[in-house]
């Protein structure tokens, strides 16, 4: 009896939500603890902090950094570096359910549902194969990756280097990680094969599996999509070449960015493109962010604060969820009962989500950029935290220059902040959350009027 009291205890305590925060967590401080290490670094050993705040940057996929890999990391240190960023893409459930196979261990029905939630997956049924399918994917895609980035990095790096470079940054881009080993991607910003390949691998990784897997079944045919994929597929795109227009219109004279003297004239409206690719939660940067004209650099941080698509290695608010609020927002003003897309109606259920999620991640940046603005230098103006802010919550690793600046508590702040935009908002809402009893919500009130604007 004592027995069967305890499994149920640890049950109710254990929720997928849960195990999900505490897998992750324990993930950043295993990491953490290898890279105070001596052998991880060049120099003198990381302190704690700075060890806390690079494996969290990198479990969560961010690109934020106190350091520069390409230097101040040794080979081990670079290669725990990608090993992070590679298990933080995939994600822990999908890494222990790999592990477990591996080992012939039995998949029971508690991590299946743990695997489901984490995978945003309807039903329970396949998700063990489609976390090996989702394995093979991105093996096979970083490998493709790799092969393209080699016949430049080679020629920069020489065999071995070269090499290594290569499989780094494809791991980094295609888990939109925004980590380089080259001191700054400004260094190949006239080398199309370099960004074509990087932009490639980051809108792969950013549309997310599901999306993926459903081009892949429907053959590519429109029709046959399914409406979260259409979705996905059209905002994804309206994002990508809005944000590259507007890029180009805003910077195009700027001598510190699209203008400047060490970019080729024909490379700038690459130049715009990747910048509204990678803003979009993968962090690598052509151009300098801190020379951007105050519009470009509004416009950075919306799209940091979007991110990517659900179930994939991206962060942000998601596609979809912004998707929905603008629909929500159009459908009030034209007076519809309900919203329609795509031939499909949207449940208010999703619409409350999508709010809920938009209102949480504004209190969290407000409040955090109040927070940061206590522990930064007082002339570091109150944009460019915000800028770093959105960078961290939406796990995208642009920065302009305020990370290199934060003290130990900024640090494990933003450390935080990375975290929270990994897990996801509502992950962590509904985890820390106490659920409901039986029969607590029988009880229903009338419903009163209430004045709205």
């Amino acid at each position: 009896m004592k027995s069967f009291n305890r499994i149920q205890l640890f049950r109710r305590l254990f929720t997928s939500s849960r195990i999900l925060l505490v897998g992750f967590l324990l993930l950043i401080l295993t990491g953490a603890l290898l890279f105070c290490l001596p052998l991880m670094s060049t120099g003198e050993p990381l302190s704690f902090v700075d060890a806390l705040f690079t494996a969290t940057s990198a479990v969560c996929v961010t690109g934020l950094s106190v350091l520069d890999p390409g230097t101040d990391l040794t080979f081990f240190g670079q290669l725990l570096l990608m090993l992070l960023i590679q298990f933080g893409g995939l994600g822990f459930m999908t890494l222990s359910t790999l592990l477990m196979v591996a080992l012939g261990q039995r998949i029971g029905l508690r991590d299946r549902l743990t695997l489901q939630s984490s995978l945003g997956q309807d039903a329970l049924q396949g998700v063990v194969g489609l976390t090996l399918r989702i394995v093979l994917v991105t093996l096979a895609t970083e490998g493709l990756g790799a092969l393209l980035l080699v016949t430049r990095m080679v020629p920069r790096h020489g065999l071995l280097k070269g090499i290594w470079h290569a499989i780094f940054h494809s791991v980094s881009a295609f888990c939109n990680a925004g980590f380089d080993l080259e001191g700054g991607f400004i260094t190949v910003q006239n080398d199309p094969v370099v960004l074509l390949t990087i932009m490639a691998m980051i809108t792969i990784g950013g549309l997310g599996f599901h999306v993926l897997f459903d081009i892949r079944r429907s053959g590519g045919r429109w029709r046959r999509l399914e409406f979260h994929s259409k979705l996905v597929l059209v905002t994804s795109a309206s994002l990508t070449f809005g944000g590259a227009l507007l890029f180009g219109l805003l910077e195009w004279e700027n001598p510190g960015t699209l203008a400047a003297e060490g970019l080729h004239p024909l490379m700038r409206p690459m130049g715009a493109l990747f910048q509204s690719v990678t803003c979009r939660t993968a962090g690598f940067a052509t151009i300098d962010q801190a020379a951007m004209t105050p519009p470009a650099l509004m416009l950075t941080v919306l799209l940091m604060f979007i991110g990517a698509s659900p179930a994939s290695t991206g962060g942000g608010i998601k596609t979809t969820t912004f998707s929905v609020f603008l629909l929500m927002v159009l459908q009030v003003l034209q007076g519809k009962p309900r919203i329609e897309v795509f031939k499909h109606s949207i449940s208010q259920e999703l619409v409350n989500r999508a709010t809920v999620l938009l209102i949480l991640a504004f209190v969290l940046i407000v409040l955090s950029q109040m927070v940061l603005t206590l522990f930064l230098p007082e002339e570091i103006g109150s944009s460019f935290v915000l800028y770093e802010v959105v960078s961290a919550f939406g796990t995208v690793g642009l920065t302009i220059g305020v990370t290199e600046q934060m003290g130990d508590v900024a640090k494990v702040w933003m450390s935080a902040v990375m975290y929270i935009g990994r897990v996801g908002l509502l992950t962590l809402a509904v985890g820390l959350s106490r659920r409901a009893k039986k029969g607590e919500s029988r009880l229903s009130y009338p419903q009163g009027r209430l004045m709205i604007g």
